[in-house]
């Protein structure tokens, strides 16, 4: 009994300190695993608690105010207009011709002469339809003789009315003759149809002209037309005006009225453009043919209406907006509604009150509702920029 017991001590001897760990490992594992979640989980609370507690420190503090420039609004009057090209025309250029053959034997006027409607512009030598004109006279003188003789033979019942319609006819054809050679002769003295100043002289004394051969340009100038072209857009606002002013670069800036003479019911181009003659008084000619304007169309004039900078609106989605400061100090985001633009100001319909004040600088940052420190109030954008 003793030998087995021996026996079994010395095959199965107790497990060691390492044996007995490893057959505990799963457990050791899972107690580390579980120490470090706590302990995570610990660091993670005290970090939220940290940051809760920033937060609220930081949330107790007031924004400070922000500072903007403001302009008070105030009534005055907006145009919508519009500044267009336009280039000066003549009120008639009227060119001159030879209706006659012949040779020039005289000029008459040089060019830049003011001629009155008669005056003599260029003579051609008439010899030639001097005796033209004087055979058709004689040749009348004859036809009418012989048709008073007949004339009396008729009534004496001697000659026949077919003898007497005849001779009727020749004396009517001579006198046509001698018209038309008077005229011819006429004709050799070309002379101005019209009052105005010669531009252009075209012949000298020793050149043969042939009919409608030019001989001078004569333009009208003491009123001028100014053509501008107008966008179809715009077409219906300026055939109700009447009245337009007009600035001339090459006269020192200086500016014009005119009256609207006619607008043509079709366009010229592809563009679109409606050409308007634009009458304008010219006593001193001054304003010359072919010269460049600026034409400036007011469409739509508001006598008493408010206005703010076009970069004062705040768009909000599918609204116009400004920031109106009120007594507290405080901007508030005002929808608008606005009209048409006047160079830098808007035109605003609805919205504001007259002496409100809108904030024009630092108004992108701010926020319905801020606080805000007016470092200066304005009532134009003059005063702005000065």
């Amino acid at each position: 009994m003793e030998e087995n017991n021996a026996t079994r001590g010395i095959d199965n001897p107790p497990p060691t300190l390492l044996q007995r760990l490893r057959g505990r490992a799963p457990l050791i594992v899972i107690l580390v695993l579980v120490a470090a979640v706590v302990l995570l989980t610990g660091l993670i609370r005290g970090q939220s608690e940290d940051l809760k507690a920033k937060n609220s420190t930081e949330m107790g503090k007031t924004k400070p105010p922000a500072n903007v420039i403001a302009m008070e609004v105030l009534a005055d009057r907006l145009r919508d207009k519009i500044d267009l090209p336009g280039h000066v025309k003549p009120w008639v250029s009227l060119k001159v011709v030879a209706e006659v053959k012949g040779i020039i034997i005289e000029k008459c006027v040089a060019e830049g002469a003011r001629v009155k409607k008669g005056d003599l512009l260029a003579r051609i030598d008439a010899r030639d339809y001097v005796n033209a004109h004087a055979s058709a006279r004689a040749a009348y003188t004859v036809a009418a003789a012989n048709e008073r003789r007949l004339q009396s033979l008729f009534e004496d019942k001697v000659a026949t009315r077919a003898q007497l319609d005849e001779i009727e006819g020749s004396a009517a054809t001579s006198k046509a003759a001698m018209d038309n050679a008077a005229l011819a002769l006429a004709r050799c003295a070309i002379r101005a149809p019209m009052d105005g100043v010669v531009d252009r002289m075209y012949v000298e004394p020793g050149q043969f002209m042939d009919v409608a051969t030019p001989v001078a340009q004569i333009l009208q100038l003491d009123r001028v037309k100014i053509e501008v072209g107008i966008p179809e857009s715009d077409v219906d606002a300026v055939r109700r005006l009447q009245r337009f002013s007009l600035t001339v670069d090459a006269l020192g800036g200086k500016v014009f009225e005119g009256t609207r003479h006619y607008l043509q019911k079709s366009s010229e181009s592809a563009a679109r453009l409606y050409n308007l003659e634009i009458a304008v008084d010219n006593p001193t000619h001054a304003i010359l043919p072919d010269m460049f304007t600026r034409v400036h169309i007011v469409k739509n004039e508001v006598t008493d209406g408010l206005a703010v900078p076009l970069y004062a609106l705040v768009g909000k989605t599918d609204l116009q907006a400004v920031y109106v400061i009120d007594d507290s100090l405080t901007a508030r985001l005002r929808p608008v509604e606005i009209g048409f633009q006047d160079g830098w100001r808007m035109l605003v319909r609805k919205g504001l009150v007259a002496g409100e004040k809108v904030v024009v600088v630092g108004q992108r940052g701010l926020e319905d509702g801020a606080a805000v420190t007016v470092a200066r109030t304005v009532r134009s954008m003059e005063e702005l920029v000065q």
